[in-house]
């Protein structure tokens, strides 16, 4: 600095006695060419220390108050060459030299750079990598505010507003981060973590209501981190992929529950003793997460992830009405095959009682009101196609039981059973067999039903009826 004031103190003498004399500014400027070589070193060292002026801070703070002195002093210089150039129009050489401005440049950019430098994975070597990421942005950000709002404003005049400046660079930087990350090819899963911290953990307890941080920090100042229309396009893309995603998911858990229906064993029963396979429990189970996941977005995001999965589900029901026809069919061409036929019939009907039931929970959960129930697809047209398949079911059980009484049937009323025949036992006999399996049938499908005479030969139904015995076993 002594450097500076006698050659700007001579190059000021000599502007003021000849103005047009540049040999002699020349040769005075030449004779401290070395100042500006200071100058430039001793920035260097303010600038390193700026550069780690939240470690410094914490271990010695004289240090960075000294740099804030220098460059203040550097300051106030600029600002008396910059009035005395009004009144001469002489400005010595390295001035202003904006150290202030400067500081902030360089601050800026070490937050930048300690926001960038979180990223120590990638999708190729961890699939969590997008979660690490945000965690360790989220860690620092708050640790970082903490000693800037409690150490670092002592250590600048409060004019510089050095909290409030610092925390302008840090929602800058993260918004950046954060559209740097959003223009990715991001997969579903991470655009929900992406969207969940921008839209709820940047603004929560967790890190910007940090209690440590009030009140200097107001959370209804800061701007959104992402633009709406960037929202908008990662809720496209996250709904587009979610589509696929659950067709492709309902389609595998068909094919996995129908590969039970062939089985040699028969289906599990519930703790109430009904029949029942787990097509019902993996389809909800797999709503229910995915509307979790949802809700910690926003409650919009949920109501429409629960469209989409009623939406599904309506599509997937018609699906599970055909397969269940087909299996019924194939059944009829070798009725020794599947061997647990009817047990897994009884189940597919059971079903589509748990469905209903469980269609109703998941609405009653996650509708608030009767608006949003209006916007997902209607009861009656999923009941619909559940109620068509439990009577295909039904029928299909019936005309199982006919098609094993036909031959004893056909044998009443004849000689042969006038001769002597144990055509009536083994009637019986099926007809308590049949009944105890039926007895696992939910209710309302476990009912009295009457057979259409389209499905028998009304000849049968017609000698059955008027045949001469009895059986307690027989409702």
């Amino acid at each position: 600095m002594d450097l500076e004031c006698s050659r700007d103190g001579l190059m000021y003498e000599q502007y003021r006695m000849d103005s047009g004399n540049t040999r002699d500014m020349t040769l005075i400027h030449g004779y401290f060419g070395s100042t500006q070589g200071l100058s430039d070193e001793l920035a260097k060292q303010l600038w390193m220390v700026l550069q780690r002026s939240l470690v410094t801070v914490r271990r010695d703070p004289t240090l960075l108050v000294s740099v804030v002195r220098i460059i203040e002093r550097e300051e106030k210089i600029d600002r008396r060459i910059l009035d005395r150039k009004k009144q001469t129009g002489f400005v010595p050489p390295g001035r202003p030299k904006n150290w202030k401005e400067k500081m902030f440049t360089i601050l800026e950019r070490t937050v930048t750079t300690r926001i960038e430098g979180t990223q120590a994975d990638t999708r190729e070597s961890d699939k969590m990598w997008l979660v690490r990421h945000l965690e360790i942005i989220r860690k620092y950000v708050l640790d970082d505010l903490i000693v800037a709002k409690n150490l670092m404003v002592q250590c600048f005049p409060p004019h510089y507003e050095i909290f409030k400046n610092l925390l302008n660079m840090y929602h800058q930087a993260l918004s950046t981060r954060m559209q740097d990350l959003a223009s990715e090819d991001l997969e579903a899963n991470e655009i929900v973590s992406l969207l969940t911290w921008v839209l709820n953990t940047y603004t929560s307890t967790e890190m910007m209501r940090n209690v440590e941080l009030a009140p200097e920090v107001d959370v209804g100042t800061l701007e959104p981190l992402l633009s709406p229309h960037v929202v908008s396009e990662l809720l496209d893309t996250y709904m587009s992929t979610l589509t696929s995603n659950i067709i492709a998911w309902l389609r595998k858990a068909l094919e996995t529950d129908k590969k039970d229906w062939v089985k040699e064993t028969e289906p599990e029963a519930d703790q109430d003793g009904y029949y029942q396979t787990t097509l019902p429990a993996i389809v909800f189970q797999m709503f229910e997460q995915n509307l979790q996941v949802a809700a910690q977005i926003s409650e919009d995001l949920k109501t429409k992830v629960l469209v989409l999965c009623l939406q599904q589900m309506n599509s997937f029901l018609s699906r599970y009405k055909d397969e269940a026809q087909l299996y019924k069919e194939e059944h009829l061409r070798n009725r020794q095959h599947p061997h647990c036929y009817v047990q897994y019939m009884i189940a597919i009907i059971n079903n589509c009682q748990t469905f209903k039931e469980s269609i109703v929970s998941l609405k009653r959960k996650y509708l608030k009101n009767e608006a949003e129930e209006g916007v997902s697809p209607s009861q009656p047209s999923m009941d619909g196609i559940l109620d068509a398949i439990a009577k295909e079911g039904c029928g299909g059980l019936l005309e199982e039981v006919f098609l094993d009484l036909e031959q004893h049937l056909n044998e009443l009323m004849t000689k042969k059973w006038l001769l002597g025949s144990n055509a009536v036992d083994i009637i019986c006999v099926t007809v308590e067999d049949y009944f105890n399996d039926f007895a696992k049938i939910k209710k309302p499908y476990k009912k009295p039903r009457s057979l259409p005479l389209e499905t028998r030969d009304s000849r049968l139904l017609s000698l059955a009826t008027r045949a001469p015995f009895s059986c307690t076993a027989c409702p």
